[in-house]
């Protein structure tokens, strides 16, 4: 039996029309599911984009992932990774709730445990905004379930290499 591990791949790309397309297609074709996936530019003056992808697979699906974003044309550089030794991951999180009396009041308890921020309020509702892990943001998500939760908005995952060595050079 293979060992299935979820992977995250920063792609460096040319920031034009088309590009993200047929970085998601390629995945569809292949009928390999992405975990989680943002963009943005990241070098005005190169007209540079980074994608970052969370797959989950075995170690021969991650290489095909590897070696089929690398032969995608506006592909500048492909890195998973979790090959590349430490690295740190968040996403974003926007939760509304929708809460009176004491559900109100442990909202707020919660949120202030979780270092979540209040980002709009009214007399019967707030929106928290929460960075962290995937697995900090479910906790949250699963607390709030109770208090009054009425709707969550969540990013993908950015990542990025710890220490000095960088994806590529500005």
């Amino acid at each position: 039996m293979s060992d299935i591990n979820t992977h995250t791949f920063s792609v460096i790309v040319d920031n034009k029309s088309g590009v993200l397309a047929r970085v998601v297609g390629m995945f569809s074709a292949r009928g390999y599911n992405i975990e989680s996936l943002t963009v943005a530019e990241v070098d005005e003056d190169r007209n540079l984009s980074r994608v970052t992808v969370m797959v989950t697979g075995t170690t021969m699906v991650i290489e095909q992932i590897k070696a089929q974003l690398e032969r995608i044309v506006p592909v500048r550089k492909v890195v998973d990774l979790n090959n590349e030794g430490s690295f740190v991951n968040r996403e974003l999180l926007l939760v509304k709730v929708k809460a009176k009396g004491e559900r109100r009041v442990e909202s707020l308890r919660v949120a202030d445990i979780f270092r979540a921020r209040v980002i709009d309020s009214s007399n019967q509702s707030f929106v928290f905004e929460l960075t962290g892990s995937a697995e900090k943001l479910d906790a949250f998500i699963k607390l709030m379930q109770p208090l009054g939760l009425v709707e969550v908005s969540r990013t993908g995952a950015v990542a990025i290499l710890r220490g000095e060595k960088a994806l590529f050079k500005k």
